[in-house]
């Protein structure tokens, strides 16, 4: 595992523990991978018939009761981290087409569904009841993740290709749901085609979030120079599609030597803030109703196939089996997004500051 991260363009040590006590980690497990190697509006007035909404009164008197579905919105996520899509499966970071369908495939008879992890950062996870949420990022903006023919239609066997077959031939499933975390530098392969490739992207509705400008290495840069790297993509972005970067994916999963600089800051005019950043490698991620969410260091899990049942390698396959295999430490929809339903006995773990949205049982 060591000497895969070390090799991996993209890839570094997390600077995270693995899967969280309490939230969700899983006993014996194994060690740890570092161890190894967004209204002021008055409210409708509800003794109008006319001002309620009797359509969104009928959908939430529908919902099953939170403990039919084993609803748990304290429990992990898992982030899975794509890379690079290459007929030969590539490196330890990489996957064939037919890896990443089989993945896909896996999530959805799993009743796993995509969220954005903007969404995720917010808290507005919206997902019907007893689906749990995976995050879908894709580092570095490669050729393989987006691409168009001559006639402007996507090519099939890239990342986006395979996320709009999928979801055509799957209900429920949300092809836009990903996040694409993007070099500015070499968008797509660079140039003004890389550009526009960007704003057609971000035009079908996936997130863009910041990987820096050039993919440096945070940790050797001073304070202005991260400010810059990351001021630059998220401007860059600003100006291609309307809207600024809300997440980042640091390169080698490296904070800077100032780690909030990677949740705010300034250069050259322009002000970047991410509501979250993602590191390299761990375990699942855990709520963002939970006490122990920090936005400014998310685990991701490496995508990663090849699991036998033998050794932990702390990959997709490896992550994915130990939460179905511990359900109770899964987060599992209530269908209501604004209510966070739980097990009574995980009150405790719960940020006070969404006491209001609280619907243990």
């Amino acid at each position: 595992m060591a000497a895969a991260l070390a090799a991996s363009a993209c890839a570094g040590q997390a600077d995270a523990p693995g899967a969280p006590d309490d939230a969700g980690a899983v006993a014996d497990a194994g060690p740890a991978p570092d161890e190894a190697a967004d209204g002021d509006a008055a409210e409708p007035d509800a003794a109008d018939p006319e001002a309620a909404d009797p359509d969104a009164e009928a959908a939430a008197q529908e919902l099953p009761d939170p403990a039919e579905v084993g609803a748990n919105e304290l429990g992990q996520i898992p982030v899975l981290m794509y890379h690079r899509l290459l007929p030969d499966g590539g490196g330890d970071y990489d996957l064939t087409p037919e890896e990443f369908r089989d993945e896909l495939q896996w999530l959805y008879d799993h009743d796993y569904r995509p969220v954005r992890m903007a969404d995720v950062a917010a808290g507005t996870i919206d997902l019907p009841p007893g689906a749990s949420p995976v995050v879908l990022t894709f580092d570095d903006s490669t050729r393989e993740q987006f691409a168009l023919d001559e006639d402007g239609e996507v090519l099939p066997d890239t990342k986006v290709g395979i996320l709009e077959e999928f979801a055509a031939a799957h209900d429920g499933w949300d092809a836009t749901a990903a996040s694409f975390y993007v070099i500015t530098s070499s968008l797509f392969g660079g140039g003004e085609r890389g550009e526009q490739l960007l704003t057609e992207l971000a035009g079908r509705g996936y997130e863009i979030g910041n990987h820096t400008h050039t993919h440096a290495n945070l940790s050797n840069l001073g304070d202005a120079e991260v400010q810059r790297e990351l001021a630059a993509t998220s401007g860059m972005v600003e100006q291609l599609t309307g809207q600024a970067t809300q997440t980042l994916s640091l390169p080698f999963g490296i904070r800077p030597q100032q780690p909030e600089l990677a949740g705010e800051g300034e250069a050259d005019g322009v002000s970047y803030a991410h509501e979250a950043v993602l590191l390299v490698g761990s375990g699942p991620a855990v709520s963002p109703f939970h006490a122990d969410w920090d936005p400014l260091g998310v685990p991701r899990i490496r995508s990663s196939p090849s699991w036998d049942g033998g050794e932990p390698d702390y990959g997709s396959a490896f992550w994915l089996e130990v939460l179905e295999e511990h359900p109770e430490r899964k987060y599992v929809s209530d269908g209501d997004p604004d209510t966070i339903s739980f097990p009574a006995e995980f009150e405790d773990d719960l940020d006070p500051a969404h006491a209001d949205r609280a619907n243990p049982y």
